[in-house]
């Protein structure tokens, strides 16, 4: 059994790259069901219920430690390739389609709850809200909005299983509409976008070894001034100082993406590396207990999912969306930056950048999304 630190730490980062380089290696396909970052909090949660490390008071202190700081880092560092002009330079129309698809994911998101609310007690609700910020942005969001809004860390797995499982379940679904996109779009009196041409993303340079500990300084050091600056700013009941240390170091990234620090390659590496660690901190802090609500969060999920699509559809009637940006929009957001480019590609090449800057725009939203369902859904239980 572990009793200090730094082994404890080691064992974290072993797990955390174990599986993003099985995938990378294998290409298994268990990899299209349930990702790296799932297979890695469920092994490290294993781990920990075996009795591996001992949760004493230096451990303990270690995993707050990391949380608290390396959250808003991570958020900092995903923000850099949010360059907000590419994405107005789309255009109205394609905006239009993935502002629609986030309204009706909140009607979706508060339907769910209002169903399922006798059996959401207490604070059941919480992991729903999580979701909430993975679904319009990704899995850091969804870290972000547990850490806003208290949530334990225990409750952590009901929103990633859900998310892992109803998003797999919604990118077949996806794939399989291409074909009937003629049908779709004479019904919504639609014009195609696949032909559709975007400026392509900027690309960077390769990482190199300075490039890391830069990102690595500004990020920590954004982190140290977000938080001094939280302390100073009003709560509430739903806005702690984590909350407010957790925006502005988002709205400091988004500022960063807009100046040469842009230019500077491996931040997302940075970023991929130390949000599957950041998973990995919370699953050690975790165990099984309350796994046998799990059925019941899926169920949420597929509503969810349900409510979403029916609802999509008629907005996309209404205003004529056409299939291809209302599925690489729902996909932008259910499923990210990884899958949405693979989905557009499957659609029409030209719509890959569009893919990349949606998802990108999900990322920039997700918090603020997930923290705003977090509100509602608060108040709905107290009702």
């Amino acid at each position: 059994m572990i009793h200090t630190v730094w082994p404890y730490l080691a064992v974290m980062l072993l797990v955390a790259g174990l599986f993003p380089a099985l995938e990378r290696r294998f290409r298994w396909r268990v990899f299209e069901v349930l990702p790296p970052i799932v297979l890695t909090y469920l092994l490290v949660t294993a781990l920990a219920v075996a009795g591996l490390w001992q949760v004493n008071d230096g451990i303990r202190a270690a995993q707050g430690m990391l949380i608290e700081h390396l959250v808003p880092a991570l958020l900092f560092l995903l923000m850099i390739n949010g360059d907000l002009r590419a994405i107005f330079r789309l255009g109205p129309r394609v905006l239009a389609v993935f502002f629609s698809t986030t309204v009706v994911l909140f009607i979706a998101f508060i339907a769910t709850f209002l169903v399922f609310r006798p059996w959401l007690t207490g604070n059941a609700w919480q992991p729903l809200a999580a979701l909430s910020g993975s679904w319009v942005g990704g899995t850091a969001n969804m870290v972000a909005v547990k850490q806003a809004i208290g949530m334990p860390d225990r409750l952590l797995a009901m929103s990633l299983l859900t998310d892992a499982l109803c998003y797999s379940m919604w990118v077949v679904v996806l794939f399989s509409l291409a074909r009937l996109a003629p049908a779709f779009n004479r019904w919504t009196r639609a014009r195609s976008s696949a032909e559709m041409v975007v400026e392509e993303i900027r690309s960077h340079g390769p990482t190199t070894p300075e490039n890391v500990l830069i990102w690595l300084g500004i990020a920590l050091l954004v982190t140290a001034l977000s938080d001094w600056l939280a302390g100073h700013l009003p709560v509430s009941s739903m806005v702690s100082p984590t909350t407010w240390t957790i925006m502005l170091a988002t709205g400091f990234g988004l500022l960063a993406a807009h100046t040469p620090l842009a230019r500077f390659a491996g931040a997302s590496t940075i970023s991929s590396a130390m949000l599957i660690s950041v998973v990995a901190v919370l699953a050690s802090q975790s165990n099984f207990e309350g796994m046998a609500a799990a059925p019941l969060y899926l169920m949420c999920g597929v509503t969810i999912i349900a409510i979403h699509a029916a609802l999509l559809a008629l907005v996309a009637r209404l205003f004529h969306f056409d299939l291809y940006l209302c599925g690489i929009s729902s996909l932008a957001c259910i499923g990210g930056v990884a899958a949405t480019p693979v989905l557009a590609a499957s659609y029409a090449r030209s719509l890959v950048p569009v893919g990349i800057l949606l998802a990108l725009l999900g990322y920039i939203l997700g918090t603020g999304f997930g923290l705003l369902v977090a509100s509602v859904m608060s108040s709905l239980a107290l009702t």
